[in-house]
């Protein structure tokens, strides 16, 4: 499996993944259908990153930073592995690709919102040093009952 930079002919794939786990769970809010459909006006123009997860040349696996209001800190959104591959670390790998890219980048920290009916995905990311933090009232998501963090590129 490679880990791969954003690249246009993958931008269905990315809606796609994101779809599955959002319609599987929750559902597709209004916002989620924006930035899915439009990735390059919401997160890449935005001086965000998507990655993708290739495994045989499909693309199994992505994820994305984008920037959030507090210069250099990153939200960690939009990760999704395909149902097929699950429980092979693709996840794993994806998170650690954007901790060590932020680190990098130089970024104080990243950030995250998701809800606690996730609790595979809220143990990976405190096993990867996320802690929870006061979620603001006027996130952009209804679903998000949790907003965590990790500090990185500490002294």
């Amino acid at each position: 499996m490679q880990i791969i930079n954003y690249n246009p002919l993958y931008a269905p794939d990315f809606r796609a993944l994101n779809i599955d786990w959002l319609e599987t769970y929750f559902y597709v809010e209004p916002y989620d259908n924006e930035v899915l459909s439009n990735p390059e006006t919401y997160i890449i123009s935005k001086g965000g990153h998507i990655f993708f997860a290739i495994l045989e040349e499909k693309v199994v696996g992505t994820v994305a930073l984008m920037p959030t209001k507090i210069a250099h800190v990153y939200e960690l959104t939009k990760m999704a592995v395909d149902p097929s591959v699950r429980s092979q670390g693709i996840g794993q790998k994806l998170i650690a690709h954007c901790i060590a890219f932020a680190k990098a980048e130089k970024a104080p920290k990243l950030i995250l919102y998701s809800n606690t009916l996730l609790e595979n995905a809220i143990y990976i990311y405190r096993k990867w040093g996320f802690v929870e933090i006061p979620l603001e009232k006027d996130v952009y998501y209804d679903r998000a009952n949790i907003k965590m963090e990790l500090l990185l590129n500490k002294k």
